[in-house]
């Protein structure tokens, strides 16, 4: 098992973009798990961890409700925003500047085989992210994603998540809002709760200004533990 982990921070780029950016290195670990089973070899899977800003953009998975996007293709342009059905699983969400966005690219079969711990050990990052800053971050009601003032009548979701896993390879991640223009939120049902009240870490904290590379390090130093993982 090959529990290195290469990171990669793409900086700000089109959501697009990442998505292909992800799509090969997805592609790349597949063709090797064929392969090895085709040949009966050993050959070892690489990892890979992107971090990135995407420009803003909506974004709706398989599963998810055209009606949740409550904006049209005209508001859409007039808001400099994009949208894009995709193959991850969760309902729709938004991603722009001041939200770091985490593409994990793993071959779970390098470290275990369960797609719900999977979820889970994403959850347990962000928490121990958030916590650095005072913030206490939280598990919902079984639903995924990371809250505040979960157990409450009242709960803020502060980072959301959607994954798409084949023969054991994952895509896509998690969107934790930092700075974030949460006004952008107004355009949609949040991952297809209506009662959905969304927040950011710089909220959280009085608005105060968060340094957006000192939170990627956090989230790298905790994936690191969560994983029981090594960055190259």
């Amino acid at each position: 098992m090959n529990k290195q982990v290469k990171f990669i921070d793409l900086g700000v780029m089109d959501y697009k973009d990442a998505w292909d950016y992800q799509q090969n290195l997805f592609d790349e670990i597949v063709e090797i798990k064929k392969k090895n089973r085709k040949n009966n070899s050993k050959s070892i899977t690489p990892n890979y961890f992107l971090l990135v800003e995407h420009p803003n953009v909506y974004t709706l998975g398989k599963s998810g409700n055209i009606s949740n996007l409550l904006i049209n293709e005209n508001q859409l342009k007039s808001k400099n925003a994009s949208f894009y059905k995709i193959n991850r699983g969760g309902d729709i969400t938004y991603h722009g500047p001041g939200q770091i966005v985490g593409y994990p690219i793993l071959d779970l079969e390098n470290f275990f085989t369960d797609i719900h711990q999977y979820l889970r050990c994403l959850e347990e990052t962000v928490i121990n992210t958030l916590k650095i800053y005072g913030v206490k971050g939280e598990r919902n009601n079984g639903k995924t994603g990371v809250w505040i003032d979960a157990n409450t009548p009242f709960p803020k979701k502060i980072c959301a998540m959607g994954v798409r896993a084949s023969r054991w390879v994952t895509m896509h991640g998690f969107a934790l809002n930092v700075n974030v223009n949460l006004e952008y939120f107004n355009n949609i049902i949040p991952c297809g709760l209506t009662n959905n009240i969304i927040t950011s870490l710089s909220k959280e904290l009085n608005y105060k200004d968060i340094d957006m590379n000192k939170v990627k390090e956090d989230l790298k130093n905790s994936f690191s533990k969560t994983f029981k993982s090594e960055f190259i």
